[in-house]
């Protein structure tokens, strides 16, 4: 059972918390790359969605996003290469979105100073 609610930031806590622990963040991709949407937040702006428990990120590979693949990224690599890659392309990250495709948008600079507490 989901762990997420309609509380974005508790879900953005959640990501940071878990991930720390499991030292895994959950992505969906396809041949043509991770899956990535227009914000709902910010105009002009992409977010790529990314979840800290496995089954939140299957919960959402279906229908439109069903060609998709759950794929696991190490922590560090998340941190140290994706979180620098996504802030020079203007990408922002989505942290466990829930059901409702509800979550925290987040600059990937942001993210990346939770997890120097």
């Amino acid at each position: 059972m989901s762990k997420l609610t309609s509380d974005i930031q508790a879900n953005l806590d959640l990501f940071v918390a878990e991930t720390k622990k499991n030292s895994l963040v959950w992505g969906l991709r396809n041949e043509e790359g991770w899956l990535s949407c227009d914000s709902t937040e910010f105009e002009n702006s992409e977010v790529m969605p990314f979840w800290s428990a496995k089954e939140d990120a299957q919960a959402h590979n279906v229908e439109e996003w069903a060609d998709f693949e759950v794929l696991e990224i190490p922590l560090d690599i998340f941190v140290e290469d994706w979180l620098l890659t996504l802030s020079e392309d203007g990408v922002l990250v989505g942290t466990n979105w829930n059901a409702q495709l509800e979550g925290k948008e987040v600059e990937p600079s942001d993210l990346a100073k939770m997890y120097l507490d």
